[in-house]
């Protein structure tokens, strides 16, 4: 199904600045957000505009490249021209159970046949208007701790469209729903939000793909709160294919239920700049956050993370598993920290960062932290760097492979070892494509 991109007010200037004068609220095209949504933009706005720039005396900037978060040159995106190229470029797994299309945050594609009817999958705004109760009670709940409140207010501030989606109790969707964000224009800037809520045993897989259609300089500030009802199950896959040179804010909450079980996956495979912060909250027994990134870094890319493994609940377990490979000129920036609560007792925590330096002219900066209030736990932190393995590439340079395509091949083996954390064949393969076409295979 197609949708026309049709806002219903005009658009802001797009050769002025975001940041001059007041809020201008753009209607979505499933109509206009509720006064209560419209009231808390402008106090957002006011919260971004009181909210210092970070600076290099922060902590939770520390390593941070604050040139590269100067945002004075972008203007709020406008409607793409030609929404159906987009639309046949928004090709990804062939067995799906629902798919949407959004370009500079209008709707221009969506088929929710296949879903239960008990099943949510909205626009925001749709949803805001129509379960008024469930959307508050998880947009944005959690304030940004990670270093990044000043951007997740100019997100709440700016944010025009995005998607909800509440998988009620019990409810098991088989296939993948797939979200695609694009962005298109210079200097344009869009705001991308995903909204998950699962009931009591419920589980779903979703893929969020974030794509530029052309090599601009545009700006993206995505967030996704997670929700996780007890017993529950999601498998949440990021791939972000920004132009190289984006500057880009993908800034995650997710919060875990008792034996509720969450498995997080972002791809970093574009982007010039690109801040990740990632807060998990496990807040029942049995609770299971799996954390997992891949980052090919080249050129002069620059990727910074920040994360935050909250155990509030005893016998809880989270596992993060981040690997870099880094070529030319790049750089990473990784913090991180387990936290145990008081009364958190056996608690399960890891936490391992892996930086394969593939340059002499890269850089890999690791802080893992840990910070335990309880008793009877069992907890691990730790950051490596290390370079190819000679004997390997000389095991397969002897048998015929060229050096540079040997390189490429250890570097995909290893990133599989994060795949295969996902445990499902087809969206290990697909993924894994996905990859190869990054890597030059």
């Amino acid at each position: 199904m197609t949708v026309s991109a049709l806002p219903d007010v005009e658009a802001p200037d797009s050769k002025s600045s975001l940041f001059k004068g007041g809020i201008t609220t753009l209607t979505p095209q499933f109509g206009h957000w509720p006064e209560w949504f419209i009231d808390g933009q402008q106090e957002a706005w006011e919260t971004y505009q009181r909210l210092p720039m970070p600076s290099r005396f922060d902590e939770a900037w520390r390593y941070a490249n604050l040139k590269a978060v100067n945002l004075s040159s972008f203007s709020q995106a406008v409607s793409v021209k030609d929404p159906e190229a987009l639309i046949s470029r928004s090709v990804g797994l062939s067995e799906l159970c629902s798919k949407l299309v959004f370009a500079n945050e209008d709707l221009i594609y969506r088929d929710v046949k296949d879903l239960p009817e008990s099943v949510i999958l909205l626009p925001l705004a749709e949803a805001a208007r129509e379960h008024e109760g469930l959307f508050r009670g998880h947009f944005m709940t959690t304030k940004a701790r990670l270093g990044s409140v000043k951007f997740a207010a100019l997100h709440r501030a700016r944010l025009r469209n995005g998607v909800f989606l509440h998988v009620p109790e019990g409810i098991v969707i088989e296939r993948p729903i797939e979200v695609w964000h694009w962005v298109e224009g210079e200097h344009a800037a869009i705001f991308p939000h995903t909204l998950i809520v699962l009931g009591e045993g419920a589980s779903v897989t979703v893929i969020d793909r974030f794509v530029s259609s052309r090599d601009e300089a545009s700006l993206a500030c995505a967030v996704n709160d997670l929700t996780l009802g007890a017993d529950s199950n999601l498998c949440y896959v990021g791939v972000q294919e920004w132009s190289s040179k984006m500057t880009a804010f993908h800034l995650n909450t997710t919060e875990v239920d008792k034996d509720a079980s969450s498995t997080a996956l972002q791809m970093n495979l574009g982007g010039a700049y690109v801040r990740g912060e990632s807060d998990s909250h496990l807040l029942g027994t049995g609770a299971r956050s799996e954390m997992l990134s891949i980052n090919p870094a080249d050129g002069n890319r620059e990727i910074d993370q920040r994360t935050f493994q909250d155990h509030f609940a005893p016998g809880a377990t989270s596992d993060l598993l981040y690997h870099n490979a880094l070529s030319d000129s790049s750089r990473t920036v990784f913090a991180g920290l387990i936290k145990v609560e008081e009364g958190a007792h056996e608690t399960d925590a890891y936490q391992k960062v892996r930086n394969l330096m593939l340059s002499d002219d890269a850089e890999a900066n690791s802080m893992p932290g840990l910070e335990i209030l309880a008793d009877n736990v069992r907890c691990t932190h730790g950051a490596t760097s290390g370079e190819l393995n000679e004997n390997e590439l000389f095991y397969m340079m002897a048998r015929g492979i060229p050096s540079t395509q040997a390189a490429q091949l250890i570097v995909r083996g290893f990133f599989g070892e994060i795949l295969q954390r996902l445990g499902d064949p087809i969206l290990q393969e697909h993924l894994g494509g996905i990859l190869d076409q990054k890597l030059g295979l």
